[in-house]
């Protein structure tokens, strides 16, 4: 017989890379975690969100017992089926509406503009025009994306007109596959004059921003914003693809300070609450400038391994105690390392990885190096551009997180798992060339 008292806590989209650090909460034996839609079911093919609700449905109710929390740590339809089936089953949400804000890149700009001046000029796309061009004022060099997207996918970096139109009709052909779904969730919400006849269809320009990436973590509890992390971001040299994200940032203070400040004010503007959020920022350390890049409704998932090497606690913790109605609040510092990083391994061609370690092998290498745990990302054998996820540049290979002493503490650790890992690549496309970064 199950342990009542422990807290059924219905998880959208659980993963086996995630799942040990959603178990590693300081109160993970009160809880009893139950998949929730798996993650193929969520992302791949044509997303229809009335079936996957459906779907979610026919699991909740076959369920004996209660029903405590309804969480996800994934972007839509994730970030979205989490209020629709917390209003539905009694559970703790943020609103629809307020997830919907932080998702639709454009109306996410509209808002942020009434209280902050820390975004970059943007604009509409016409996708049906057959002379494609960016938004009136806005400079080249600038990113065309949809309004709606899962990670980097159909966003583009372009320096001139024939880039420009060149990615205009590759999100043409594409931007269906998560617009159309995300029309469905519109029609559920009473929208603003500005948004009249926007769609879930809709192109974005905007101009690029430059500097170092930093992403902010926080929640919001009874009203109160609190920015609880504040972490770098390190590209691959000459590349807009992610090397690391490192934790704590090594910023000034005073830069500190505004991304906390811009953020709460920011969240306050959106009307979230009970519920994690993650915004990315350009800080320009040349002309001091902060700049919003886009916000998440929820926490990043790629984070909790460094929250629990820094901190003690994955951040997951902060979902798991607002979904039940408590505090979220940690003291922070309590972890093993004083800083901690996760790192992409990747390959900048196509190809095919060359025996990819059984999970075995990464729990020896991760014995023989303490302070480090490796996640590979393709199978053996698969083509790298047939992984769900990757970004028009670049294909991800490992995820390697590290903790340690100081910043040299994580490289050494990282070169170390690499050369460990002794991986081996056939290439499929002339061109293509590994980096380790540095």
């Amino acid at each position: 017989m199950p342990d009542d008292s422990r807290k059924n806590i219905f998880v959208i989209g659980m993963d086996e890379a995630n799942r040990r650090t959603l178990e590693a909460v300081p109160d993970a034996d009160r809880h009893r975690l139950h998949p929730l839609l798996t993650i193929e079911e969520l992302q791949e093919g044509q997303v229809t969100v009335d079936e996957l609700l459906a779907r979610a449905r026919a699991v909740l109710d076959a369920h004996e017992g209660g029903i405590d929390a309804i969480v996800g740590y994934w972007d839509f339809p994730v970030s979205t089926l989490v209020p629709l089936l917390s209003e539905e089953y009694g559970t703790v949400s943020t609103s629809l509406e307020s997830v919907v804000k932080c998702e639709h890149k454009y109306w996410s700009r509209l808002e942020q503009r009434k209280v902050t001046d820390a975004y970059p000029r943007f604009g509409m796309v016409d996708l049906e025009s057959d002379d494609p061009r960016p938004p009136e004022g806005l400079r080249f060099p600038m990113w065309v994306k949809p309004a709606l997207a899962y990670s980097s996918e159909l966003a583009f970096g372009v320096a001139d007109l024939a880039e420009f139109r060149s990615a205009v009709a590759e999100i043409r052909e594409g931007i269906a596959r998560v617009g159309k779904p995300f029309e469905a969730i519109l029609d559920l919400l009473e929208l603003p004059p500005e948004m009249a006849g926007v769609g879930g269809e809709v192109c974005l320009a905007e101009e690029a921003m430059t500097g170092i990436q930093v992403a902010v973590e926080g929640y919001v509890h009874r009203g109160e914003v609190t920015v609880y992390g504040v972490l770098d971001s390190i590209n691959y040299p000459g590349s807009s693809s992610f090397l690391r994200h490192q934790y704590p940032s090594t910023l000034p203070a005073p830069v500190i300070r505004r991304l906390h400040e811009v953020s709460e004010r920011t969240m306050r503007q959106i009307g979230m609450d009970r519920a994690t959020f993650s915004i990315e920022y350009f800080y320009d350390p040349k002309t001091a400038d902060i700049r919003l890049l886009e916000i998440n409704p929820r926490h990043s998932q790629s984070h909790a391994e460094m929250f629990r090497f820094v901190d003690g606690v994955p951040n997951h913790h902060r979902m798991f105690r607002l979904a039940l109605g408590g505090d979220p609040a940690v003291p922070p510092g309590g972890g093993r390392y004083r800083v901690a990083a996760k790192w992409y391994y990747r390959w900048f061609g196509e190809g095919r990885v060359h025996r990819v370690p059984a999970a075995e092998d990464l729990a020896a290498i991760e014995r023989e190096i303490p302070g480090v745990h490796i996640d590979m990302v393709p199978a053996e054998g698969q083509r790298l551009s047939t992984v769900h996820g990757q970004d028009s540049y670049s294909y991800e290979v490992a995820h390697i997180f590290t903790g340690g002493d100081d910043e040299d503490d994580l490289r050494r650790k990282f070169h170390a798992c690499v050369a460990a890992l002794g991986l081996t690549f056939d290439e499929t496309e002339p061109g293509g060339r590994g980096r380790n970064g540095s």
